[in-house]
């Protein structure tokens, strides 16, 4: 077997080895949350009876062993379970069902959220990745210029400043001082690319300020500690520009660490936009996150957080594979 097929074989192993154990830590963190879905839907003013028939009707009655291997084998078939918030109970509530309703599951109520989510991260993706590996690259080439001390403090300073604050920040300036763009992200599925990317600009330059920050200041750490490496002085003694000693030379030798730092951001995107979406009413899966925990929706709860574990681990897997394939140290260990 090749050592990279073994490799990725072995990391897979162990990322679903890890998302087994965080489905386990889901579990018990979000049965654990105050409250209870049946009391909250009847109010205080519900009678035991009532609120142990939609506990049965839900399954909350079964042991929290029986529940998880339930959840956990529809999880692996692909079914998400019917969403709480959304399923029938009239029978419970006095009231009659609209006729030829039924109840919603969780992947109707995921899937387009995701897709919005998605479309958030690429535009971030697009516009920080391009951004951070140039100010990376011209802070290494320049080091310890006036651009270079710049670029590190105001990496710095987005980096350590809370996302709400740089969200309502750019609010200020680019909504209310200056209307450039809409403060509010309310998209919809029919919506016109054009303006459903001018509807996402916002929120997607918050999460830019945030990622583009660790991804330049790896590229330029990794770039400067190979300047010092016997071939980049062998390149720039054959009278080759700096800027191309370190674009054809240094960089890529440096890709190894600049790719697992990227990875890790977009996974960021993916499962850190949960304020970012709150802020800007972005419908996306942080938006449906929040709004499921407010009211005790369990199965959407579970399966957000079991998405968010899945692609975090997803893209790590993907950047430990990524960086062999770049490192021939690595793809030959001996």
């Amino acid at each position: 077997m090749h050592p990279v097929l073994k490799i990725v074989i072995q990391r897979l192993f162990l990322g679903l080895l890890t998302l087994l154990v965080v489905s386990i830590v889901i579990f018990v963190a979000v049965n654990s949350l105050p409250g209870d879905f049946a009391q909250a839907i009847l109010g205080q003013s519900a009678t035991p009876e009532a609120v142990e028939a939609i506990r049965r009707d839900l399954g909350l009655d079964q042991p929290a062993i029986t529940r998880y291997f339930t959840w956990l084998g529809d999880m692996v078939t692909g079914n998400l379970g019917i969403s709480f918030a959304q399923a029938n109970f009239a029978s419970f509530v006095g009231t009659s069902a609209e006729s030829g309703s039924g109840p919603v599951t969780v992947l109707q109520q995921i899937a387009p959220r995701f897709q919005n989510t998605m479309f958030l991260a690429c535009v971030t993706a697009v516009i920080a990745v391009p951004l951070s590996l140039t100010l990376g690259i011209l802070a290494a080439l320049f080091r310890n210029s006036a651009f270079d001390k710049v670029a590190n403090v105001g990496a710095l300073s987005a980096v350590s400043s809370p996302e709400f604050f740089l969200a309502y920040v750019l609010i200020l300036f680019l909504a209310v001082l200056n209307p450039v763009l809409p403060s509010l992200s309310n998209i919809y599925a029919d919506m016109a690319f054009s303006e459903r990317l001018t509807r996402t600009l916002l929120p997607a330059l918050t999460l830019t300020l945030m990622v583009t920050a660790q991804m330049m200041r790896m590229t330029r750490a990794a770039i400067i500690n190979l300047l010092a490496s016997p071939y980049i002085e062998m390149a720039r003694l054959k009278g080759l520009s700096p800027m191309r000693v370190i674009v054809k030379h240094a960089l890529p030798n440096a890709l190894a660490p600049i790719i697992n730092v990227i990875a890790l951001n977009l996974a960021y995107l993916i499962t850190g936009v949960v304020v970012v979406e709150v802020v800007f009413v972005y419908p996306g899966i942080g938006q449906l996150f929040v709004d499921s925990v407010k009211i005790r929706d369990i199965p959407v709860v579970q399966a957000c957080c079991l998405i968010f574990a899945g692609a975090y681990i997803l893209l790590n897997l993907l950047a430990d594979v990524l960086s062999i394939i770049s490192n021939p140290r690595l793809r030959h260990p001996k």
